[in-house]
């Protein structure tokens, strides 16, 4: 299984969480068969660093490139072998003219095991500077580029209670889903994302590949 996993602007500020993934990540790593593609977006950290006087656009660059390492640093911990990146090295993913593109050779020649970590941080072509893409928007681009077997939303709540409930069904649709529930465990710049996911717990996310701890949303 290749999964394509998001990690929304609160969790990154939530350092049990992410502790709590990379414990589950480390688990996964067992399984020769899962091919882990992880996508984060700034967090809370971009406007600790606009109070020391920097612009938001700076401060999102750099937000995005600190936050990149300290996630490896935190997976390494926990014995998880990761390859961060920084998407607008290498022009791996560009934008020109507000059109996304991936260089497919350049992920071709990376090593297959470890985790590859990515930040939202292209390279503007048109603009000749590098600049941070929307979650939802990249998460778009990237499984239409790589074709995964799953996207992962993990829950707004983080409780695994939430995905053993039987209030919940094991799949939900996009267009019907209950409002308390997409308001309470939908991360909220995702909620609008309308395509098929699965929505996981950072301790639940070690079972990949089996699914029955997450919740189809549709």
């Amino acid at each position: 299984m290749r999964y394509l996993a998001a990690l929304d602007y609160a969790h990154l500020d939530n350092g049990v969480f992410l502790t709590s993934l990379a414990r589950s990540l480390s688990q996964q790593q067992n399984n020769r068969d899962l091919r882990s593609i992880i996508v984060h977006t700034d967090s809370a950290y971009t406007d600790r660093i606009i109070q020391t006087g920097v612009m938001r656009e700076e401060a999102t660059v750099r937000s995005l490139k600190d936050l990149n390492k300290r996630l490896v640093a935190l997976f390494a911990d926990q014995g998880v072998s990761t390859i961060g990146l920084n998407p607008y090295r290498r022009n791996f993913i560009t934008l020109r003219d507000d059109q996304l593109a991936l260089d497919h050779s350049f992920l071709e020649r990376l090593p297959t095991e470890p985790v590859l970590l990515f930040s939202t941080l292209v390279q503007d072509l048109t603009r000749g500077q590098q600049v941070g893409i929307a979650l939802p928007r990249m998460l778009r681009f990237l499984e239409d580029e790589l074709k995964p077997d799953e996207v992962f939303f993990f829950t707004k709540s983080d409780e695994s209670e939430v995905l053993t409930s039987t209030d919940h069904p094991d799949t939900m649709q996009w267009s019907t889903m209950d409002s308390s529930f997409r308001e309470k465990q939908i991360p909220d710049e995702l909620t609008s994302f309308d395509r098929p996911v699965r929505l996981s717990t950072a301790r639940d996310f070690h079972h990949l590949p089996k699914t029955d701890h997450t919740i189809l949303i549709k």
